[in-house]
């Protein structure tokens, strides 16, 4: 369709009333009592935890499903592609913030606390072996003795791993608009499978720290903001994987054109700021 045609729809689409939005508050309601409650200790808490992830995956599934079903029937035009393509430029702003405010909190308690700290007295203020150190272990007796973990070998293979699943994702979008679907279904499996692997790495990281390294979220400032932004990152390499496997079953019923493809397109942008996300961590917190 030509842009003069794209200009002169005559329609923008509104969607009826959903209860999907209402659902969503919900799920967050339940994860975000529930993340407060699990990190404290609450007995109640992974319970509410679950359960709010589960409503979250009804809403995923039906809110989702319900707008690829309305693209799929043609009810969306130029407009609302557009709509679609602002709407996750925001998201992924909204993310930049997000993972800004922790990489800041790091920053802020390494670069600049820790030295003022130490230009303090010490002995008067704070207690006398007091040391500006990164990381630091408080006063004796706070916060157990722990290791840090180095950028080898983990960290820097699930970096590779990132990288690579980037240049396979741009393989499927190339692929995708030279309306090659079989070469697109691979690497967008090749992509979903690096995600995958990453995940299984990182896994394998935590119970390492937690069991041979003592490092824990309850490890001073060090051990919440490593595993803050570790973990937040990891959550959002989950969630961008699993909208990657979506993408990668409606490729495979026969959704997309090489000109109409935004659900890839939103995924794929997703992907690389998480990709992105990870290389500033890989250099801040495992290297310095």
């Amino acid at each position: 369709m030509s842009a003069d045609a794209h200009s002169a729809a005559p329609y923008y689409f509104v969607p009826s009333p959903s209860q999907w939005p209402l659902v969503g508050a919900i799920s967050m309601a339940f994860a975000g009592f529930g993340a407060v409650g699990t990190v404290n200790a609450a007995p109640w808490g992974p319970w509410s935890l679950l359960v709010g992830f589960a409503i979250l995956f009804y809403m995923l599934v039906g809110w989702f499903g319900q707008v690829a079903g309305e693209s799929e029937s043609g009810k969306y035009n130029f407009r609302v592609d557009t709509s679609f393509r602002w709407s996750m430029s925001w998201f992924i702003f909204s993310e930049v913030m997000f993972f800004a405010a922790f990489f800041g909190a790091l920053f802020y308690a390494r670069s600049i606390t820790l030295p003022w700290l130490g230009d303090l007295d010490h002995k008067q203020f704070l207690w006398p072996d007091f040391g500006a150190t990164w990381p630091n272990l408080g006063p004796a007796g706070v916060v157990d003795t722990f290791q840090t973990i180095g950028p080898w070998p983990i960290p820097t293979i699930n970096t590779a791993l990132l990288l690579t699943s980037g240049v396979t994702l741009t393989f499927a979008h190339h692929a995708l608009k030279d309306n090659k679907r079989s070469a697109t279904a691979f690497w967008l499996a090749v992509t979903v499978l690096l995600g995958a692997i990453f995940m299984g790495f990182q896994m394998f990281e935590y119970a390492h720290a937690y069991k041979d390294l003592n490092l824990k979220l309850s490890s001073g400032i060090f051990g919440s903001t490593f595993f803050l932004l570790t973990g937040f990152h990891g959550f959002h390499v989950t969630i961008g994987a699993i909208m990657l496997f979506v993408v990668l079953i409606r490729v495979l019923k026969g959704h997309f054109t090489p000109e109409n493809h935004f659900a890839f397109e939103g995924a794929a942008w997703y992907w690389h700021f998480v990709d992105v996300v990870w290389l500033g961590l890989y250099v801040i917190v495992y290297w310095l």
